[in-house]
This record gives C-alpha cells, sequence and structure tokens, in this order.
C-alpha cells in the first residue's frame, strides 16, 4: 500500500497548486458545509463568525445608520409590523435579533394605548362611579400600565444587547421588558412558552434559517403567530435597477461615512441580495410547521412581512 503512494509525491512536488487546491479542499471539508456570506463562500462556522464581527463593529451606530439607509422610512415597517400583530394586554412576545430594541419599544408602546383606551371605555360604560371608583382604576392603571404583557428580546450579539439596554434605560423602557442572550437557532428557551415570535431584519443573517424556522414554531404556542419583517424582492423591473444602484452605490459609502466601515455594509448589500424571495421564504415557513402563512409586500416589496400561525 506504502509503495502505491510513492508517484503522487513527485507529481504533486511538480505541481504546487494541485497540492494548494488539494490542501483547500481538505481545509473546506474540515471547516463543515458551506454557506455563502454576501456574495463570498465561506463555511457555515465561519460565516457565523462574520456576521458577528459585522453587528459587534455596527452596533453603536446601528440605529442612525438604518435612518440613512431607508430615508427614516425603515420606522414606519416596524410600525405596520406592529400593528398587524395587534398585541393585546397579556401578550407574551419574543423578539429574535432584536438587539437595539426597535419592536420590543414599540410592543410596548402599543399596548399600553390599548390598556388605556380599554380603561377609557370601562369608564364610559359605568357612568354613575364614584370619584374613589374611578381614582383606584388609574391607580391600577398606573401599577400595571401593561397587564401582563411581556417582551423578552433574544439577539446572540453583546454589543448589540448593550446598545439596547442603554436606549431602554434612557428612554425610560423598564417594566415588561426583558434581554436574553441567544441565538436564534438554538433558542434559550422551553417549548410552548410565547404568543408571538417576531424576527425584524434578522433572519437573512441567520446561517441555518430553517433552524431558526423550526425554533420559531417550538418555542410558540399553539395559535401562537410567527412575524418576521425582512428586506426582500422588488418586483417592478424600473424599481429593481434604481434600488440595485442606490444600494452598492450608496449605502457602502455611508456606512463608510457614517460608522466608517464600509465593508460590513458591503455586505448587509449582498446578503439581501442572496435572500430567498417572498414565495420560496413562504415555502420554508410552511416546511417547518406553520399554517395560513402568507406575505404582505411593502415598498413594491423592498420589504415584506411573512406571517404564520402555529395550530
Amino acid at each position: 500500500a506504502a509503495a502505491g503512494l510513492g508517484p503522487a509525491r513527485p507529481f504533486l512536488a511538480r505541481r504546487p497548486g494541485a497540492l494548494r487546491a488539494l490542501l483547500g479542499l481538505a481545509r473546506g471539508l474540515a471547516a463543515g458545509p458551506q454557506t455563502h456570506f454576501g456574495f463570498q463562500n465561506v463555511s457555515e462556522e465561519e460565516r457565523r463568525e462574520k456576521i458577528y464581527q459585522v453587528f459587534e463593529n455596527v452596533a453603536e451606530k446601528y440605529d442612525v445608520m438604518n435612518d440613512s439607509m431607508t430615508l427614516g422610512i425603515h420606522r414606519v415597517w416596524k410600525d405596520i409590523l406592529v400593528h398587524k400583530m395587534n398585541p393585546s394586554p397579556g401578550t407574551l412576545l419574543v423578539d429574535v435579533a432584536g438587539g437595539t430594541g426597535d419592536i420590543a419599544f414599540r410592543f410596548i408602546n402599543y399596548v399600553r394605548s390599548v390598556r388605556e383606551r380599554q380603561l377609557q371605555q370601562k369608564l364610559k360604560r359605568h357612568q354613575n362611579l364614584s370619584w374613589q371608583e374611578i381614582s383606584k382604576s388609574y391607580e391600577e392603571e398606573r401599577v400595571k400600565p401593561l397587564g401582563d404583557s411581556q417582551v423578552v428580546v433574544c439577539d446572540i450579539n453583546k454589543e448589540m444587547l448593550k446598545v439596547g439596554k442603554q436606549r431602554a434605560q434612557h428612554l425610560g423602557y423598564s417594566e415588561g421588558l426583558s434581554w436574553v442572550l441567544g441565538n436564534a437557532e438554538e433558542l434559550p428557551f422551553d417549548d410552548d412558552k410565547f404568543d408571538v415570535y417576531t424576527i425584524a431584519f434578522g433572519i437573512r443573517n441567520v446561517t441555518r434559517i430553517d433552524l431558526a424556522l423550526q425554533e420559531a414554531y417550538r418555542v410558540l404556542k399553539p395559535g401562537g403567530r410567527f412575524l418576521c419583517l425582512e428586506f426582500s424582492h422588488v418586483s417592478n423591473p424600473l424599481l429593481s435597477r434604481l434600488y440595485d444602484l442606490y444600494s452598492f452605490q450608496v449605502i457602502p459609502v455611508l456606512g463608510e461615512i457614517i460608522a466608517g466601515d464600509w465593508k460590513s455594509y458591503q455586505y448587509l448589500v449582498e446578503s439581501i441580495r442572496r435572500f430567498p424571495p417572498q414565495e420560496e421564504l413562504k415555502e420554508m415557513i410552511e416546511d417547518a410547521g406553520f399554517f395560513k402563512v402568507d406575505y404582505q409586500n411593502l415598498s413594491s416589496g423592498i420589504v415584506a412581512i411573512h406571517s404564520g400561525f402555529k395550530l
């Protein structure tokens, strides 16, 4: 057997390129399954490390960059997501990849407003209430403005969570809000725990989307709802060309000017182009077990909201 290997050595010695290719192949096999990081082909583990580094780099300027890149429209998209959710007091929400708190804060505001409307309606229906009874109702509202609602923000990146906690403290959010370090592909929660699962502009940064969807299904209660807001595929050809021009020529430049980081924003642009289109993502959500799956295009498909239910 040893003699049979002999001729290969001088062959490889004469062809160093072949040797490098074989070594590269061996390293690739050792690193595990291949995937993509933007337009690069990388191993799954390498992709996870690179994406973690991207969001560690951009965490401090993440919200400023979102405003700059979308001209502030991302705020409207997130408002639409929460209105589509239509949470009621008592809703238990997990917001995955939501480190800076944008969805969590909107959820809290929405539930507070619903509670306030419910109180007003209750008092209008009971015109004969005494001043003491009215005062007691308002006192209860002040003590528990969210009822029993809770939002858990789960993010894999410590820096993003740090920024979110700082924003929450600055804006005065504390009631009904908690922060958990966790991976979307392996959530640190029990089965059948949450009423709603949201992920906004995060699922395209998950290496194994199928695993993240399975985890979303697992942690939702029967009857629970999955909602995903993500950049998607533009249907209008003219708008698509303009969008590509803006994405590749302007966004990385903004990233360099505002965040001092061209490469991270170049990746974010490329990652949108590699993300599954609306119908394909719909099928993936159905494959994870969800029912009544549909999607709503916003801004001509620049983003889409996918919805599904665990029955």
